[in-house]
């Protein structure tokens, strides 16, 4: 499964209503870090298919949806359980960090 493209309109079905864990990753295109992240969450929401979705909320266009969380900085990511944010971490981390998130 590629990751998702969240948005204020589909947060709620595809994070809080979502059957599975949500990784949601607060990114933005000018954002070094984020960028090397990027191919970590894509590896990943492949890896992980049917075990865990990936979102991406891209700050720049989602900033209603960063407040709601209080991201200032980024990439910030989250995890999502049973509609409930669990879990989170801010700046780029490698692979087995992101996936301790899940945990």
């Amino acid at each position: 499964m590629a990751e998702i493209v969240v948005t204020k309109e589909n947060f709620e079905t595809e994070v809080l209503s979502s059957e599975l864990p949500v990784l949601v990753d607060f990114w933005a295109d000018w954002c070094g870090p984020c960028r090397m992240v990027a191919p970590i969450l894509e590896e990943m929401a492949r890896d992980l298919e049917g075990k865990i979705k990936v979102g991406k909320v891209n700050v720049d266009e989602q900033g209603e949806l960063a407040a709601m969380f209080g991201v200032s900085s980024i990439p910030t990511m989250i995890v999502f359980k049973d509609g409930k944010a669990v879990k989170g971490a801010v700046g780029a981390r490698p692979r087995a960090q992101i996936e301790a998130l899940l945990e």
